[in-house]
């Protein structure tokens, strides 16, 4: 990187982040202007042009590219109409250590007095808390799911190449070509049609005044400037601003602005889940790219430069905090921004072209944690692209994840996408695949599979809230056959799917209506076209997810207790429960017995993973293919993020030997110690899973660096990842570190400060996350090809 780019990230990297109270007080300030007064739409997007036209506006020393969520870098914005921070949130996110956010007194004071009287009773928080049945709410405090659209709005959206084609003069004039042909006579709908297009088209305005304040600013700024080399950038950057966001970009520096205005535009109308992603980003450039070399307006050094200028904006937004226990048990400023390279086009080709490797280069060479960068490796990517993002991946940060690009195509195929869309299928968040610029595809929480398991064997009953969550089917002593006790899993498992399902009905119908998102729908097929928000089922394609946690620990326990309580008779079902109760302790030769004596998911041993399969099934079957609200389906992930630590810390000791508030098993890697055999063992075990009736899933591996050193062991490390993936495994992702490496940053962090680890799908600082996820990390098996 140059010396612009290194002063940028050094900045990016060592910036206090602060909580920001200015898009508060203008969401604020906009309610009390026009609630009541508007319908709601119009309101969300008079809201939205009152924060456009008015946030501040920040260009530092050097950048390229502009535009900021706040007043500046690390300066996250809060969002009161979906959470209102109390002030002892503030409090927290102040004093904490780790993942803080610095709260001056003036915020602090502004909140207090303005902020908090007017969101009091209003936010959706508060509105879905106080319709939520309380059967949903039990469960949800028992750990037995979460709910993403809490506190922040639905999400997980990825740009596709429209932004790249039109401008927003351009969607304003769709927009007023949908409002004339509105039938009032004959559609009963076209008052609300009308709302929602009047709210895109106020949407459209503010973004575009967005833009012209910022070409306004650079010029300001350039007739101050002293230095004739950054009066030109000046000048350039205003120029660009004068093209976008109106207007279609034309160039290579444009194009990524462009594409930036309208990530600033996306996550500060509405906080979502995950933040925005620019999708399939090398496709979008490559011809912007291809017309500047040819034309002379760009070399090959700048258009490297402007990427790297605009990976550290990514890197300048930290995710915004979060309330309550959430608030206090958040330990990331990752907000889940995750571009993809390479893959496919839409009409099958190869993908991978020189912004490709313009890419990799970039997050090679700047090492932040935003944005998450993957690869998607088809049958058709070139051996040396893959070998490329191996070398980066081995250098031990944990990036580039890699997917299947052949998975994704078949998994959207699957889910009733075209052709043509499911080869620009993308990964976002963690690894959930979604077809980007016309898919809502919303997560809506995380399902414990292992608890729902626990309550079967204690006749629906929580031992750790001491509550009955569950139906009452017996005890599991009372069961005669495995066959019995699986179907009262079964039986179980679609009790509590139902209530999750049914509370997600009513929250989506709660966004549908009170918090629709006009700009966000006006980059989503069809929502203009249809007269309907995003929140709303106005895009092409809708979808929500339920994630599943913990299928590793699941099937072991499964295993566990087939094999030596019904197959083998090694033991009773009240011994086993017994030592359940005690934690093990005092039955220390049943506790080697599942952990050491047992079939283990992650060996390729057929009995653990049937077992494995069986599961899987179940929950698919209660999940795919219920109706949403917006009318989509519902399909699963297998992924965890984090809350495979929270999960564990909710239950009691588990049949495989998992001791009570352990983490059970993250995505659909084998639970820790389990997998013994190696990585190739875990590969085929994890493939017989299908993969392909899911919206994505999640195998973590790691390895020392001494394994994957040399040429060999950068070929071994390609290998797998071909192995796997022709076996239809959708994505794999590497920690290289040794052990000794991670108890010792745990031991003293402040001598490892810049070390970074692979978590889920996402990458962050070892020393900024709890104590019990670094020690999950440890305890990972550390693979080798023998």
């Amino acid at each position: 990187m140059n010396e612009r780019v290194k002063q940028l990230r050094s900045e990016s990297m060592n910036a206090r982040p602060h909580l920001s109270i200015e898009r508060a007080v203008l969401v604020t300030e906009a309610c009390r202007q026009y609630a009541g007064t508007v319908e709601t739409p119009v309101l969300r997007a008079l809201v939205f042009k009152n924060i456009m036209e008015n946030k501040s506006l920040w260009l530092g020393d050097g950048e390229l590219i502009v535009g900021e969520k706040c007043e500046q870098p690390q300066f996250a914005p809060s969002f009161p109409e979906l959470c209102c921070h109390t002030v002892e949130d503030l409090a927290v996110m102040h004093q904490r250590e780790q993942i803080f956010f610095e709260v001056t007194d003036k915020v602090r004071k502004t909140h207090a007095e303005m902020i908090i009287p007017y969101w009091q009773g209003r936010s959706i928080r508060q509105l879905m808390f106080s319709q939520l049945p309380a059967e949903w709410q039990v469960c949800y405090e028992s750990g037995l799911f979460t709910e993403f659209m809490e506190q922040r709005g639905p999400g997980h959206t990825v740009a596709d190449g429209k932004i790249y084609q039109k401008g927003f003069l351009d969607f304003k004039r769709e927009i007023a070509e949908a409002l004339a042909t509105l039938d009032f006579l004959n559609d009963s709908q076209a008052y609300e049609k009308k709302s929602q297009l009047e709210a895109m088209d106020i949407a459209c305005d503010a973004i575009i005044t967005y833009g012209r304040r910022y070409a306004d600013h650079a010029r300001t700024l350039a007739a101050l400037e002293v230095n004739p080399q950054r009066k030109a950038e000046l000048l350039q950057i205003a120029a660009n601003c004068d093209v976008v966001p109106a207007h279609r970009p034309q160039t290579f520096h444009q194009a990524l602005q462009m594409y930036w205005f309208v990530h600033i535009g996306v996550t500060t109308e509405i906080n979502p889940w995950d933040a925005f992603s620019p999708g399939r980003l090398d496709q979008h450039l490559q011809p912007f790219y291809s017309q500047g070399l040819a034309d002379g307006t760009l070399t090959r050094e700048k258009a490297k430069e402007l990427l790297e200028c605009f990976w550290v904006k990514f890197n300048n937004q930290p995710a915004p905090p979060k309330v309550g226990i959430t608030l206090k048990e958040s330990a990331t400023y990752t907000d889940f921004a995750n571009i993809n390279t390479g893959g496919i086009t839409a009409d099958g080709s190869d993908g991978v072209n020189d912004v490709s490797y313009l890419i990799l280069e970039t997050m090679d060479e700047l090492t932040l944690l935003q944005p998450s960068s993957n690869v998607q490796i088809s049958r058709k990517t070139p051996q040396a692209f893959l070998k490329k993002a191996c070398e980066i991946s081995r250098n031990g940060w944990g990036q580039p994840a890699f997917y299947n690009t052949e998975a994704i195509v078949q998994e959207l195929l699957n889910a009733g996408k075209s052709i043509e869309d499911a080869r620009q299928g993308n990964a976002s968040g963690c690894v959930e695949t979604g077809v980007p610029g016309k898919e809502a595809y919303i997560l809506t929480g995380y399902l414990n599979l292992p608890k729902i398991l626990e309550l079967t064997l204690y006749n629906g009953y929580d031992t750790n809230s001491g509550r009955q969550l569950g139906l009452q089917l017996g005890y599991a002593n009372n069961f005669k056959t495995f066959d019995e006790l699986f179907a009262a899993f079964k039986k179980q498992l679609d009790y509590f799917v139902d209530i999750k399902v049914r509370g997600n009905n009513i929250i989506e119908k709660i966004y549908a209506t009170h918090m629709p998102v006009p700009f966000l729908s006006v980059t989503v097929d069809d929502c203009i076209q249809k007269g309907r928000d995003y929140n709303g089922g106005g895009a092409r394609y809708n979808t929500n997810y339920i994630q599943g946690v913990g299928i590793g620990t699941l099937a072991d326990s499964l295993a566990a207790i087939k094999y030596n309580v019904y197959d083998q008779g090694r033991l009773t079902m009240t011994d086993l429960l017994q030592a359940l109760d005690a934690n093990f302790v005092g039955h220390e030769d049943i506790h080697h017995l599942v952990r050491e004596k047992t079939p283990k998911y992650g060996n390729d041993d057929d009995y653990a993973d049937k077992l494995m399969l069986v599961a899987f099934n179940a929950f698919y079957d209660a999940v795919t293919g219920r109706p949403t609200v917006r009318g989509g389906q519902y399909r699963i992930d297998m992924l965890p993020t984090t809350c495979h630590v929270y999960f564990g810390a909710v239950m009691g000791a588990s049949p495989n030997g998992r001791l009570a508030g352990k983490p059970v098993s993250e995505g659909i890697s084998p639970d820790k110690g389990a997998d013994r055999r190696g990585p190739t063992a875990v590969i085929k075990s994890a493939s017989k899973m299908d993969h392909l009736r899911t919206g994505g899933t999640l195998l973590n591996q790691k390895f020392s660096p001494a394994v994957v050193a040399e040429e060999r062991g950068l070929d071994n490390m390609a290998s797998l990842i071909r192995a796997y993936f022709n076996l239809d495994g959708h994505h794999i992702q590497f920690n290289v570190i040794d052990r000794q490496t991670l108890i010792d940053a745990q031991r003293r962090p402040e001598e490892y400060k810049n070390l970074i680890v692979r978590v889920a799908g996402y990458s962050d600082h070892f020393h900024n996350l709890s104590k019990e996820l670094q020690d999950e990390i440890i305890d990972r098996t550390e693979q080798s090809f023998g």
